[in-house]
């Protein structure tokens, strides 16, 4: 019998064994369709599109909501003291997420709880906000933007968030020339990480945070101290921060 050997000429060959082990090897099967299915969409435009379609969704609630109405029908009278400061700081974080001016939410929290607890509340839904907004872009967004980084400034902005994390965000939050909303979306494209980047918010928030909490609890006395106080500190960051990045316009403007 023959199976293993051919002859020719009464001489036995045998077949190579390389070549036997790759006529034994399976052919892999084609890809199906949810595999496919899968991978597109785990891909970065993809969820990056997702993370568009997230935020204008949560704007368009806001838009329906008008959370700008708590400077005039005030909250609701089933939730009083912490209980309601904490829910505010909760929905504070929400909307900043959503786009809505935090300014507008600063005073918000004054008018309503007051000073102390008015400033607790904000700068827990700032942080929380912060947090919500650099995750849902760095897992959305990252992957499909860090290419896009090819422009002069961009790529100032990203090596200086990825190198000085830390010192640019504080900057960032202390001079109120960025807006929220497109620090922390730049944080998180960059390769920034998470800590410092929620250290610096949280420290560089509070002067400013405080000077609009500040004015929105002392709205009813706008010639007392501490309101004209509190205006003069919104007032004056601002102008330091126009004139800081005046004369630090040169540095991104380098190749």
């Amino acid at each position: 019998m023959l199976d293993a050997t051919t002859r020719s000429g009464g001489t036995a060959t045998a077949t190579p064994p390389a070549i036997a082990t790759e006529l034994a090897l399976p052919v892999p099967a084609p890809e199906g369709l949810t595999s496919r299915c899968t991978r597109v969409l785990l891909s970065p435009w993809s969820r990056l599109s997702l993370l568009l379609a997230l935020l204008a969704g949560a704007a368009s609630t806001v838009l329906l909501f008008e959370p700008q109405r708590l400077l005039s029908d005030g909250w609701p009278p089933q939730l009083g003291g912490v209980a309601a400061a904490v829910v505010f700081g909760v929905a504070y974080g929400l909307c900043t997420v959503a786009f809505v001016p935090r300014p507008l939410l600063n005073l918000a929290a004054g008018a309503l709880f007051g000073s102390q607890l008015g400033l607790a509340s904000a700068l827990g839904g700032t942080v929380l906000g912060a947090g919500i907004a650099f995750g849902l872009g760095r897992m959305l967004g990252q992957d499909a933007l860090r290419p896009l980084l090819r422009g002069r400034w961009l790529k100032a902005a990203d090596g200086q968030l990825s190198r000085h994390g830390f010192r640019s965000m504080l900057v960032a939050r202390l001079f109120p020339g960025v807006p929220f909303w497109a620090a922390n979306y730049c944080a998180a494209v960059s390769r920034m990480g998470c800590v410092p980047f929620l250290a610096a918010t949280a420290l560089g928030s509070i002067p400013n945070t405080a000077a609009y909490v500040v004015a929105g609890a002392r709205a009813s006395a706008p010639t007392s101290p501490a309101f004209l106080i509190a205006m003069a500190a919104i007032a004056l960051p601002g102008l330091a921060g126009a004139v800081v990045a005046w004369r630090k316009r040169h540095h991104l403007r380098r190749p």
